[in-house]
């Protein structure tokens, strides 16, 4: 599999994750590198390892994984977008009053890694049918996640700050359309 074409797959797959890391920009008080650290490394770590999974399950079980995993990223994705939208419609205030802080937590991070990744894992699992080494993609999958999901973090706080409760709310709408999405995509493939 040429590098290219690894790269822009890489870029395809960490679309999500950015969205996402721009909703959890916007729901800090305060900006810190540590933040984009933290985000990144659960984005891009997840959405390495989970091309690796779906790789080893792909000659498995890979009709069977299709079959339900945009249910399990849909039901995540609208689920943290509605928690967001309600958070950002229970006060009225535009300030943001730090409690953003406790979206990095792993309770937090996890459902929400594994929702953005469930896509690297079926591509893993059609690189599994196209007998592709798969550390290379998976490394560079997780680089340009890890990347572009601190960056989010980044511009969803510098709009956060300017935009105040509407970003969150925003944010919110966004993960619920990114959860439709997983679904409508699905159907129309599938």
């Amino acid at each position: 599999m040429p590098i290219w074409e690894i790269t822009a797959l890489a870029l395809a797959l960490a679309m999500d994750a950015f969205a996402v890391s721009v909703c959890k920009g916007v729901a800090q008080a305060r900006y810190n590198v540590k933040h984009s650290i933290i985000v990144g490394l659960w984005f891009g770590g997840f959405q390495a390892l989970m091309p690796a999974l779906g790789f080893t399950v792909g000659a498995l079980f890979g009709t069977l994984v299709d079959s339900f995993d945009h249910w399990i990223a849909m039901l995540i994705l609208v689920a943290t977008g509605y928690k967001t939208l309600r958070d950002s419609l229970d006060s009225d205030d535009d300030s943001n009053d730090g409690s953003g802080d406790d979206g990095l937590r792993p309770r937090v991070m996890f459902p929400l890694a594994v929702a953005t990744a469930i896509d690297a894992f079926a591509v893993g699992i059609t690189l599994a049918f196209r007998n592709v080494d798969i550390v290379l993609p998976a490394v560079i999958i997780g680089g340009i996640t890890f990347a572009l999901s601190g960056l989010g973090v980044w511009l969803g706080h510098r709009s956060g700050e300017r935009f105040g409760k509407n970003a969150e709310r925003a944010g919110g709408i966004v993960l619920i359309t990114l959860g439709v999405k997983v679904v409508l995509d699905h159907l129309m493939v599938g």
